[in-house]
């Protein structure tokens, strides 16, 4: 058969994995395509296997997977379990994040927002493959690894207005008026720590940076945190090796104005 249709230009393309060879072929050729195929695969006489497969792709036919109603089928102790979140929080952050992540049209049954919040928490509660998040849900790896992607960027975008230290001298006295039925302990206005959340070995000449004193790898991650346990300040960018001192010294809260203004608060 041959090509005679000089209107559509296309590229084909044949890749071994061993010789790294690409042929392209154009629609204003009159050679027929197998013939330079051919031509061509003599020269790779191993790689008939490779070639066959490559030629005779058959592309897998579209199906749509039943997805479950997981904010409907467990019960508040289960739903809890796998989501590290209760119904009523995910309900929340929903409706706060669901203009951000919906899809542009209800065509090909479409991904809907609570579908892909719970995917997104289900991936970050079990710190699993994309795969088998996506399995939970029911969509494939790649449509997971966007959705958690968007997911995500619609979370971090809240941070300003939920992730922030008191502004005003009323939120500060109720800071230390609740930390003070807590523990008794007066003019406390945030619980302050590090912690070291594990990560991949990054490689390059700086990767033993991120390796911390018990041996494995991580970023030190300091927070701020309310009396009811709210973030109020994190920083996450220092590694493993740093230690708790030096992130606090070079945080924005112990350098800026702030901790001037709490302790005349104070």
């Amino acid at each position: 058969q041959q090509i005679s249709d000089k209107k559509n230009i296309c590229k084909f393309e044949i890749f071994y994995p061993r010789y790294f060879l690409y042929l392209y072929f154009t629609l204003n050729t009159t050679i027929p395509i197998m013939e330079l195929i051919m031509d061509h695969a003599i020269l790779f006489e191993d790689d008939d296997d490779e070639l066959n497969m490559y030629v005779n792709y058959v592309r897998r036919p579209y199906t749509i997977r039943c997805r479950i109603d997981h904010l409907n089928k467990w019960d508040d102790y289960d739903f809890k379990a796998r989501f590290r979140l209760s119904k009523e929080t995910v309900i929340e952050v929903l409706n706060i994040i669901k203009h951000s992540i919906s899809s542009n049209s209800d065509r090909n049954h479409a991904v809907t927002p609570v579908q892909k919040l719970l995917l997104t928490l289900r991936f970050y509660a079990t710190g699993s493959y994309l795969i088998s998040a996506g399995d939970f849900i029911c969509v494939s790896k790649s449509s997971a690894c966007l959705i958690v992607r968007d997911v995500s960027l619609a979370i971090a975008n809240l941070r300003k207005e939920y992730v922030r230290m008191p502004e005003n001298d009323l939120e500060i006295r109720q800071l230390q008026k609740d930390f003070y039925k807590i523990a008794k302990f007066p003019l406390v206005i945030g619980a302050i720590d590090c912690t070291h959340v594990k990560i991949q070995s990054p490689g390059g000449p700086n990767a033993e940076y991120f390796r911390n004193r018990k041996g494995w790898f991580s970023f030190n991650v300091q927070t701020v945190v309310s009396s009811e346990l709210k973030i109020m300040d994190i920083v996450v960018r220092w590694p493993g090796s740093t230690h708790d001192s030096t992130i606090f010294s070079n945080s924005k809260i112990y350098q800026g104005p702030r901790l001037t203004c709490y302790k005349e608060m104070g």
